[in-house]
């Protein structure tokens, strides 16, 4: 597997339980190979192979998770 990092500006994170609601959702997405949450930068940071998944996949699931996301 091939992967690439992107960084990603995640918005509405206040504690811990957000940075884990937020891995765990990236986690979800197939083709993930590692995340790095940062709640005092709010960013995520993520490892994935570009030929399983999309980054508006990976906003899509951070979204989904109740949290605004976009490309950082």
């Amino acid at each position: 597997m091939s992967t690439t990092t992107a960084t990603f500006a995640v918005d509405g994170m206040t504690c811990n339980g957000c940075v884990r609601s937020v891995t765990n959702a990236i986690r979800q997405v197939p083709g993930i190979a590692n995340v790095d949450v940062s709640l005092g930068d709010k960013r995520a940071n993520v490892e994935y192979d570009p030929a399983t998944c999309t980054p508006a996949q990976i906003v899509g699931a951070i979204v989904g998770a109740g949290f605004d996301a976009r490309p950082a």
